[in-house]
């Protein structure tokens, strides 16, 4: 059997009725953890260039099988550059959620 963990936040998109179900249904268990300053997390920007790696040129997949395995080739290749960019950025982000009172960012 597969182990997978599933990092779970309370955002609003998080906690839809069918997504809690779903997970129930399957005897998924969560790790609960609160969304604090969204803003502040660089893992968001991660996730966006790797769905839109995924799914360049408009690909399509045709089994779980697949997509799985571009998700997890592409997890493998996130470039050393972004994250260097993604960590460097971590002071203008500090900056601008102090400056908008703990507001939303561009971020």
């Amino acid at each position: 059997m597969r182990f997978i963990l599933f990092y779970y936040s309370f955002c609003s998109v998080h906690n839809a009725r069918l997504i809690k179900e779903f997970f129930q249904e399957n005897n998924i268990t969560l790790l609960d953890h609160p969304a604090c300053s969204p803003d502040l997390n660089p893992i968001e920007n991660i996730w966006g260039w790797m769905a839109r790696e995924v799914y360049k040129n408009g690909h399509q997949f045709q089994t779980v099988d697949a997509l799985r395995e571009a998700i997890f080739n592409t997890w493998s290749n996130v470039p050393t550059s972004l994250l260097e960019t993604l960590a460097s950025s971590m002071p203008k982000r500090l900056f601008e959620v102090i400056n908008k009172n703990g507001g939303a960012t561009h971020y």
